[in-house]
């Protein structure tokens, strides 16, 4: 731990711990070469995953999210879809771990590789953090809450999270996807088994994991389709599920206070986490 993340766990009000996810480095690298440029909570060039944990504040509720930022599988928007979240949940009592997670440069199976190794430290961690394993949940955003949707679907032994929040996530793959986002993870020219596969609405079982939606009607950046096509997927399936779409906002609006709907998001986010 560095100087700058010195401060005991459990005893601060703010981020304390960081952490690699891969301290020996990862087994297969995502193929970027270039230095990583970091901007206050900006990435660019992620080839190296890390966890910032916030430690959960007065009565700890055993609850943990781990948390996805987004930024198109092209670079990490990691501030108010990611730190500005992680303080809000620390402050209710719910330890928070926003992941910088390597992006994909078209090597489609690292991001998920550093989500589901992300679960299990948490998860093995659990006891030293306060928290219960079998209380921690996903949430990301856009890009991010593509990557989050794949953790409800394509989970395996020990990563399978409680619950979900997505806010304006990417879901399909097809045609009603974020061109970006789909190129960087999947290529130019994908195979269709490789969209079927990472449009999360079409892997939705009885076995996802409960999970909450929220759009804005105006985004023009991630379409609101994506979030009812993954909602109608959770409802056939019977799996508690809960979406707002507000009637303005666009796209990228985060946790941030200056969301005209940010009460709302906030109020709907935590009576949410009170059912788990």
């Amino acid at each position: 731990m560095t100087a700058a993340f010195a401060v005991a766990f459990g005893t601060a009000s703010a981020q304390s711990l960081e952490i690699p996810l891969w301290p020996d480095g990862p087994a297969e690298s995502n193929g970027i070469t270039e230095a990583e440029q970091r901007t206050g909570w900006n990435f660019r060039n992620t080839s190296e995953s890390t966890l910032f944990v916030w430690p959960a504040e007065g009565e700890n509720t055993g609850r943990a999210i781990v948390i996805y930022p987004g930024g198109g599988y092209a670079m990490l928007v990691a501030g108010y879809e990611g730190a500005h979240f992680a303080e809000a949940l620390a402050a209710q009592g719910i330890t928070a771990v926003l992941v910088k997670y390597r992006l994909p440069n078209r090597h489609t199976e690292i991001p998920i590789t550093d989500a589901k190794q992300a679960m299990r430290i948490v998860r093995s961690r659990a006891a030293e953090w306060g928290v219960d394993p079998a209380r921690v949940g996903v949430a990301g955003f856009s890009a991010g809450g593509h990557l989050a949707s794949t953790m409800l679907t394509h989970y395996d032994e020990g990563t399978r999270p409680a619950f979900g929040i997505l806010f304006y996530p990417v879901i399909t793959m097809g045609e009603a996807t974020h061109a970006g986002s789909r190129s960087n993870l999947l290529g130019e020219s994908p195979s269709g088994e490789l969209v079927a596969r990472y449009s999360n609405d079409q892997q939705v079982t009885p076995d996802t994991p409960p999970t909450m939606i929220f759009f804005s009607h105006d985004d023009r950046t991630v379409h609101p389709v994506n979030g009812t096509m993954f909602y109608d997927a959770l409802k056939a399936n019977g799996v508690q599920s809960a979406m707002y779409i507000f009637p303005s906002g666009g796209h990228g609006w985060g946790f941030r206070p200056n969301f005209k709907y940010h009460e709302a998001v906030k109020a709907a986010t935590f009576d949410w986490l009170s059912l788990f």
